[in-house]
């Protein structure tokens, strides 16, 4: 089978990098970035400060090719790269393209702002030749970076943020291979455990990265990869919170599973977790096999998570703590119905299929 495939990697997040050092970054809703055009018709862009784990991968810029490690967002309308005209100590830390080396780069002459929840990234617009997974894109909109404040992106290992999301959130911003293959499109995310084996495809589907069968739902929104959410159950019994009908963003670039934000305290409460002083849900890791099993239901199908999903293992000076790998959002959807982001919690349990030409999205158990 012909694909074009990317290496994904997981590093230590992003929140969990300063805490080892007495630093607590501030807490910020993972549904912010969709809050900018989609939500509240604002021109500036949004996107989210991926407060923990995160996928990335190599792509290259330019002529001859300047090779970087990116964030993949379905959830997210932009590309942009740390720059050689940024020299703060966030893009310092980082690669940085050049574009006076790139014979095929060509400057736009405009400015963009990205305000975020704790810091923010300013940056000029330019075209040049992007290289993802072998499939080459001309006359691609980047975002250079001049300045990034702040120290949210100083302990990131990635150099940029390519987006996967629909063209029409894009306007007159950076879009990405989405917008190119407008007609047919597809991709698929496998996102594993540990420091091997989590894969971007953007070639087809690869039938040994699941098991079972393959469940399609529709997309609702043609804006980010959102779907239709029928239920939601605990220990197999139905909650009745999404009687109503509950809309969910299936978002790469968000690593935990994110809840509307009047449902968490009853979701706490039935998985028994307790607050910290930092604000995360921690439970006793010696329980973990006794906490209920969550289950989604969508189109029909019942997606369970068992607690091995949802409870993330952290280590610090020899302790082992286990908190809940789910936070609050308090943006609805669009509609108003209750909006749950599937980030990368939900994505380790399920292989993912993203599919543009039928505006679907296949879900089915990671093998």
């Amino acid at each position: 089978m012909n694909k074009s495939l990317i290496r994904l990697q997981k590093h230590k997040s992003m929140r969990e990098a300063p805490r080892e050092k007495g630093i607590e970054l501030p807490y910020q809703d993972p549904a912010l970035k969709y809050q900018a055009d989609e939500f509240s018709g604002s021109a500036n862009m949004y996107i989210n400060n991926y407060a923990d784990t995160t996928y990335y991968g190599a792509i290259s810029i330019g002529t001859p090719p300047q090779s970087f490690q990116v964030l993949f967002g379905t959830g997210s309308a932009n590309l942009w790269v740390d720059s050689v005209y940024c020299n703060t100590q966030a893009c310092n830390a980082h690669t940085k393209y050049n574009p006076q080396q790139s014979s095929t780069y060509s400057g736009r002459g405009q400015s963009f702002y990205l305000p975020y929840g704790a810091g923010s990234l300013y940056g000029v617009f330019g075209y040049d030749t992007v290289n993802v997974g072998g499939i080459v894109i001309n006359n691609q909109e980047i975002g250079l970076s001049t300045n990034e404040p702040g120290q949210n992106f100083v302990v990131a290992k990635f150099d940029s943020i390519l987006a996967l999301s629909y063209p029409s959130i894009h306007k007159d911003k950076c879009y990405c291979i989405s917008n190119r293959r407008a007609d047919k499109f597809l991709f698929v995310v496998w996102c594993r455990e540990g420091q091997q084996g989590s894969m971007l495809s953007f070639r087809g589907v690869d039938n040994s990265m699941y098991q079972g069968q393959i469940y399609w739902t529709p997309v609702t929104s043609e804006t980010y990869w959102q779907i239709g959410v029928d239920g939601f159950q605990i220990i197999g019994q139905e909650t009745g919170w999404c009687s109503q009908g509950c809309q969910s963003i299936v978002d790469t670039g968000t690593s935990m599973l994110t809840a509307p934000s009047q449902l968490m305290g009853s979701i706490m409460q039935a998985i028994g977790a307790q607050q910290s002083q930092y604000g995360q849900y921690m439970v006793d890791c010696s329980q973990i096999n006794n906490l209920p099993t969550l289950s989604f239901v969508i189109s029909g199908v019942s997606f369970p998570l068992p607690p091995s999903t949802y409870i993330i293992h952290h280590y610090q000076n020899g302790y082992q703590f286990c908190s809940v790998g789910i936070t609050p959002t308090y943006l609805p959807s669009r509609d108003g119905r209750p909006l749950w982001i599937f980030g990368d919690v939900f994505l380790r349990e399920y292989y993912s299929i993203n599919d543009r030409t039928n505006n679907r999205i296949g879900f089915a158990a990671a093998a």
